[in-house]
C-alpha cells in the first residue's frame, strides 16, 4: 500500500497545496515549529479520521477558519483509491471514492503507523494510553474486533447506567449483561492471541536492531488474572465467575468494575517492567521496535504492508542508526514518510518545510 499523494485545505499552520509522494522514502526537512509534524498529523488524519495529537476537530482548523478539508489518494493491492475528510463546526464528514460513507466503513481502508515523540507514553503512561492504542492498532487490521469493540463499549454504558440507578434486579439488566459478557470475552480473545503473535515479532526485532542480548516481551494483564488458554467459552465462563466475585462491590460503587476496559499491556524486558526498570534510550528502542511489529501484524491480516510515518527522527537515533533502520525499511517495500531537522545521508525523495509550505527539492 501507498500514499501517492494528499491535497489538504485550512490545516493547522500549513499553506493549503498538493503534495506527491515518492512510493519509497520521503524525507522532509525543516526547523522546528515549521508545520513538519503539522504535515506527518494530516497524513495521518486523512487514512485514519482520528490525530495522534488532538481529542478536538477544531484544534487541526486553521486559526480564523472554519472548517478543514483533507484528501489522499493511494494504491493498494487491487487499485487507485482516494478517501477525503471535511469538518466544520457541526460535524466531520468522510468520503471513499467520492461518496460518502459512515466512520466504520471508513477506518481501515488505509493502514499507516505512526511513530512520534510522544509514543513514549505507551510505556510511561496510564493503562488508559495503552488499551486505546491496542485496541486501534488490532482495529486497523481487523473490522471484526473494531465492530466488537464499538459493540461492547455501548453495552459498557448501558450495564454502568443500570448499576448506578440501582437496576440490576430488572430483567433487562441481566440480557444485557450476557451480551457484556460475550462482546467482553471475544475482545479478551483477540487481544491474547495479537499479544501472543506480536510479542515473537517484537522479540526479534529488538535483538536484530538494538541489543541481541537482551528479551522483549509484551504481557497481557487481564482483570480475570491468568488465562490459561485462549478459547472463547472458557474465557465467558471466566468472566461471568469473575462478575459473581465483584458484583456487590459494583453495586455499592454504581459502575462496572470488571471488563477488559479495565485491562493492560506489559512491556518486559528481561522479564522486568520497563517502565521502571529501563533507560530512556531502551524505551525509545522498545517502542520502536513495537512499531516495526505492527508491520508483520498488519501484512499478516492485510496482505500488504501498511505506510510508516515517523516524526523528527533525529531526536530518537543516531545517524547510523537512523540509517540502518530506514534501510531495513527500504529492503521491506514499505513506504516512508519521514520528518527531520538534520540532513540525513539515505536515498530519497527530499522536501523542505518552511512557515507552513512545503517546497519539493528539484
Amino acid at each position: 500500500m501507498k500514499i501517492l499523494e494528499i491535497n489538504y485545505i485550512n490545516f493547522r499552520n500549513l499553506i493549503d497545496r498538493n503534495v506527491k509522494f515518492s512510493p519509497k522514502i520521503n524525507l522532509f526537512l525543516g526547523k522546528n515549529g515549521q508545520g513538519k509534524t503539522s504535515l506527518i498529523e494530516a497524513i495521518y488524519f486523512s487514512a485514519t479520521g482520528k490525530s495522534f495529537r488532538t481529542s478536538k476537530n477544531v484544534d487541526m482548523i486553521k486559526h480564523g477558519k472554519n472548517k478543514v478539508g483533507c484528501y489522499i489518494e493511494y494504491e493498494d493491492r487491487i487499485s487507485k483509491k482516494n478517501l477525503s475528510i471535511k469538518i466544520d463546526s457541526l460535524k466531520k464528514e468522510y468520503s471513499s471514492n467520492r461518496k460518502k460513507i459512515p466512520y466504520d466503513e471508513f477506518y481501515g481502508k488505509v493502514n499507516v503507523i505512526s511513530f512520534i515523540p510522544e509514543d513514549i507514553e505507551l510505556i510511561v503512561g496510564t493503562p488508559a494510553v495503552r488499551r486505546k492504542f491496542f485496541d486501534g492498532e488490532i482495529s486497523q487490521g481487523s473490522e471484526e474486533y473494531f465492530k466488537n469493540l464499538k459493540e461492547y463499549n455501548k453495552l459498557l454504558k448501558i450495564r454502568n447506567k443500570y448499576l448506578k440507578e440501582g437496576n440490576y434486579k430488572n430483567e433487562m439488566f441481566s440480557i444485557y449483561q450476557e451480551e457484556f459478557i460475550k462482546y467482553g470475552a471475544r475482545l479478551i480473545k483477540k487481544r491474547l492471541e495479537y499479544i501472543k503473535n506480536i510479542s515473537i515479532i517484537l522479540n526479534l526485532n529488538y535483538r536484530k536492531l538494538f541489543d541481541n542480548k537482551k528479551e522483549l516481551s509484551l504481557k497481557y494483564s487481564s482483570f480475570l488474572g491468568d488465562i490459561k488458554k485462549i478459547d472463547l467459552k472458557y474465557i465467558e465462563d471466566l468472566f461471568r465467575e469473575k462478575i459473581k466475585e465483584e458484583f456487590f462491590k459494583e453495586i455499592r460503587y454504581g459502575y462496572s468494575n470488571v471488563g477488559p476496559q479495565k485491562d493492560d499491556f506489559l512491556f518486559l524486558l528481561d522479564e522486568r517492567e520497563a517502565k521502571s526498570f529501563s533507560s530512556q534510550g531502551e524505551k525509545k528502542s522498545i517502542i520502536f521496535s513495537l512499531k516495526l511489529s505492527e508491520i508483520d501484524m498488519i501484512l499478516k491480516e492485510k496482505k500488504e504492508n501498511p505506510i510508516f510515518l515517523i516524526d523528527d527522527v533525529s531526536s530518537y537515533f543516531d545517524s547510523i542508526r537512523k540509517e540502518n533502520i530506514l534501510e531495513y525499511l527500504k529492503k521491506r517495500d514499505i513506504q516512508v514518510i519521514i520528518t527531520s531537522t538534520d540532513k540525513m545521508d539515505i536515498e530519497a525523495q527530499i522536501f523542505y518545510v518552511k512557515a507552513g509550505e512545503i517546497y519539493e527539492n528539484c
